[in-house]
Order: C-alpha cells, then structure tokens, then sequence
C-alpha cells in the first residue's frame, strides 16, 4: 500500500458516484465535518482537511482510494479516520470492533465520486 496508493477496486467492482456523493454529504461519511465539497445544499461544511473541490485533479486515483482507506498510510499525523482499515484501531464502540467505517463497496462509491471531482469547483 505505500507505492503511492491502492491500485486496484477494494471490491472488484465500480463504484457509483451518486451513491458515494450521498455517503460524503451524509453522517454515514460525515466527510463534510472536515472538508469542504462542491455540495451546495449542505451549507455547513468544514475546513480542517484540504477542500474536496479539484480533488480529481491533485491526487490519482490509486492515493484517493488510500486516502479514503486509510490516510495515516500517507500521513501518520493525520486527523482523517481510517474508513475502511480495522486492525490497530483502539478508540473503537465494542459493538464496531472489527467492522470498517465504510465497506469495501461504498469506499469504491466515494472513490468514484471523488473522480468527478476534477477541476476546481470552488464554492458552487
């Protein structure tokens, strides 16, 4: 996983970007909490992590997908949970021990939203 990314599906299929952008602008993700997306109905959106506008664009597709999986693989010091990483953790819910933020296949939803996110939208 460190050669710059997870080069292939986590679940061997597509994702679905209406889907993914569903899971970013909801609680499931909660991604908003700490960034900000070009989501113009969700008038409150973070600014601790970078802006997900242009995303596409800055990161490929192999470090998106590392980076929604597990960002302290890119950077330990990060504030970004682990969404789909399980083992290692210790602040976990007894009754989520051993179950990822978000399933292979909705990691591959927010991915292939993420992926429409290819030139700077800022603030639509």
């Amino acid at each position: 996983m460190r050669d710059g990314g997870i080069h292939s599906p986590l679940c061997g299929l597509a994702g679905d970007a209406e889907r993914g952008r569903a899971i970013v602008a909801g609680r499931q993700g909660n991604c908003l909490a700490c960034h900000a997306a070009p989501i113009p109905e969700q008038a409150f959106q973070g600014d601790i992590g970078p802006p997900l506008h242009g995303v596409a664009g800055r990161l490929s597709e192999a470090e998106l997908r590392l980076q929604v999986v597990d960002a302290t693989q890119l950077n330990e010091h990060t504030l970004m949970p682990p969404f789909h990483r399980v083992a290692g953790l210790t602040a976990v819910r007894p009754d989520r021990i051993g179950q990822p933020l978000l399933s292979a296949a909705e990691v591959e939803d927010v991915l292939a939203y993420l992926l429409t996110l290819k030139q700077d939208q800022a603030h639509e």
